[in-house]
């Protein structure tokens, strides 16, 4: 098949699916502006490899299945990044109300997340910030920073594996925090 025959396929398929797979990541995440940027990711994707895609009528079955599990993705993202903001913000004014013992983990645990974010290579951090702390999405921190949601998601991997990493030790102290914080 032809490049060009390719390309009118894809906007095709584009033109013809787009609304649809829309509407279902819309279902799942209830939020458009999310709908709509696992859409674009998706067909991103699909444009970035249309050289080796067969585009038969299988194809739509493809394109849902790769909708759903980017917005899986996006959920447990999302579900890690409420559970840390919830402790940034709320949660974490509870264990500090606690006993001696639960003040001085939360202190600890605090410092070692701060030296950890701290010892991250700049892009790293700046990325990892702006989408933990500021809770910004990967497209509105690219746009912000002026380059691609695939750099952006690469940073934001080695972010996690660092901070991983550097905040083993703690694994403990982290699982008590929660545990004593689901009691309160």
């Amino acid at each position: 098949m032809e490049k060009r025959d390719k390309s009118e396929l894809f906007l095709h398929l584009f033109h013809t699916c787009y609304e649809k797979l829309h509407r279902y990541a819309y279902t799942l995440l209830r939020d458009s502006e999310e709908a709509n940027d696992i859409v674009q990711t998706v067909f991103a994707r699909l444009w970035e490899k249309r050289e080796a895609v067969v585009f038969e009528e299988d194809i739509k079955g493809y394109l849902y299945r790769s909708v759903y599990n980017l917005c899986m993705n996006n959920i447990r993202k999302d579900g890690a990044r409420d559970r840390y903001m919830s402790y940034k913000t709320g949660d974490k004014d509870n264990i500090m109300q606690g006993g001696t013992e639960q003040q001085t983990l939360a202190r600890e645990l605090e410092k070692h997340i701060i030296q950890a974010t701290g010892a991250l290579p700049e892009q790293c951090r700046i990325i990892f910030l702006k989408s933990r702390e500021e809770g910004k999405k990967y497209a509105e921190i690219a746009a912000e920073l002026n380059i691609s949601v695939k750099t952006v998601e690469a940073q934001m991997s080695k972010a996690l594996k660092l901070m991983r990493e550097k905040l083993a030790d703690y694994l403990l102290t982290i699982l008590i925090l929660l545990h004593i914080n689901h009691l309160l």
